[in-house]
Order: structure tokens, then C-alpha cells, then sequence
């Protein structure tokens, strides 16, 4: 049987040469920021369009709920 081995990156600084830890691709980090990002847009979206309307505060003076250019 074979074995399946991987391969360690290796990177040099100055004279010594240093095993490069093995981590998050920089596109997979990328696209992850991405979706997470996009996932509190949505949430954010939902909270606001959710809430009830606020209730209408007292009128200004001299406002009157007819239509304008008719008396009372």
C-alpha cells in the first residue's frame, strides 16, 4: 500500500528554512468572509423590515387633514 503523505511547504528566513504550518487557503478565507458577510447583510435586512411601524407623533400647528385648497 501507498502512503498518502502531504507535503509541508517550506519558507526560508534569512539563512534558516521554516516548515510552514499548514492553514486556511487565502481564497477559501476570502470566500468564507464573503458568505459570512453577506449571511449579517440578510439578518440585518430581515430585523428592520420586520419591526412595526412607529407610531405617527402629534400633528404640527396649523396642519390640517384636509385636502389641500378646501376649506373647512
Amino acid at each position: 500500500m501507498a502512503k498518502n503523505t502531504k507535503t509541508v511547504k517550506e519558507r526560508k528566513i534569512g539563512k534558516q528554512v521554516v516548515d510552514k504550518k499548514p492553514g486556511i487557503d487565502p481564497k477559501t478565507k476570502n470566500t468564507i468572509w464573503t458568505v459570512v458577510t453577506i449571511i449579517i447583510l440578510i439578518i440585518f435586512f430581515i430585523v428592520n423590515n420586520t419591526r412595526t411601524e412607529p407610531e405617527q407623533g402629534p400633528y404640527p400647528p396649523n396642519y390640517s387633514t384636509s385636502k389641500s385648497g378646501q376649506s373647512n
